[in-house]
């Protein structure tokens, strides 16, 4: 008989480690994920940024030296990633495969005209400062226009500004969350040996002698579940990588490493804090007051 019940409360003390664990695991995940959110949420328009092109449009007058000196001055400068001469020929051919039909046979002739291809790196994607390369290039006598797509670019910079700040608002109600979450785990797990806590209270045991045990445990399950937390994160991040290589998201290793800490330190911390507080509030409890 008393070997069954000591395998039941075996049992029962494997399945309150493993909740608190897994809710410790669950919640750290969950965190860092936001957390590399938030550290990547200008990479991330960056990104986006960078796949707009600005079409400088050539005359049909503009000479051969001419045209390769302007490459070659947009490609040196400051704001371009890529200046690329895109020739009338290969715009309509590829115009022609877009829409699936050869519009040159249609009309006689090919009313493109000659363009450099001109991407811009992120920091200059912005209304104000294309404005002022665009006026820049247009400027010169053999460009006939310079084009991109004004709307895309307040949108873009508004939604990123707009993406940025509710993912830190999403991240500061997450935490609290994950708090609170790793708290009541916590809690359960000491509320089921309050009656063991007060037995030693009464046979003279100290307050820090009682509270210490509980403390190492359950800060050496906070260690567990953010190792867990940390794997988990860890091979989300090279799937990331293997979809999105653009993003480049092992590149920065000094902010995987914060980040990683962060979510181990975060572990130990909340466990730590926890179970003093839990155990405090059952050593300050009268007997009685334990049933309810």
């Amino acid at each position: 008989m008393s070997k069954s019940f000591e395998r039941y409360q075996k049992r029962k003390l494997i399945s309150s480690y493993f909740s608190v664990i897994l809710s410790i695991a669950l919640v750290l995940f969950l965190l860092g994920v936001l957390g590399l959110l938030v550290l990547n949420t200008k990479k991330m328009g960056d990104h986006f940024k960078e796949q707009i092109t600005v079409s400088v449009f050539l005359k049909d007058n503009a000479k051969p030296v001419e045209i390769d000196q302007l490459q070659k001055s947009l490609a040196m400068a400051d704001y371009t990633k890529a200046a690329t001469f895109v020739s009338k020929e290969e715009a309509a051919e590829k115009h022609s495969e877009d829409i699936g039909e050869n519009f040159i046979e249609f009309l006689g002739y090919n009313p493109l005209k000659n363009s450099i291809d001109v991407s811009l790196k992120a920091d200059f994607v912005s209304p104000e400062k294309m404005e002022e390369i665009a006026h820049t290039i247009g400027a010169k006598s053999y460009v006939h226009e310079v084009s991109y797509d004004k709307p895309l670019i307040s949108l873009l910079n508004d939604n990123v500004k707009r993406l940025g700040f509710w993912i830190l608002v999403a991240s500061s109600v997450f935490t609290l969350i994950a708090v609170l979450l790793i708290n009541s785990s916590i809690r359960l797990s000491i509320y089921s040996k309050r009656f063991i806590i007060k037995t030693m209270q009464m046979v003279g045991a100290t307050k820090k002698f009682i509270r210490l045990p509980f403390i190492w445990t359950n800060v050496k399950l906070g260690l567990i579940g953010a190792f867990i937390a940390l794997l988990a994160l860890a091979a989300a991040l090279y799937y990331m990588n293997v979809v999105f290589p653009e993003l480049n998201l092992f590149q920065d290793i000094v902010t995987l490493a914060i980040i990683f800490a962060g979510i181990l330190i975060l572990g130990i911390l909340i466990s730590l804090i926890s179970t003093f507080f839990a155990t405090q509030r059952f050593l300050n409890l009268r007997t009685d007051e334990l049933y309810y």
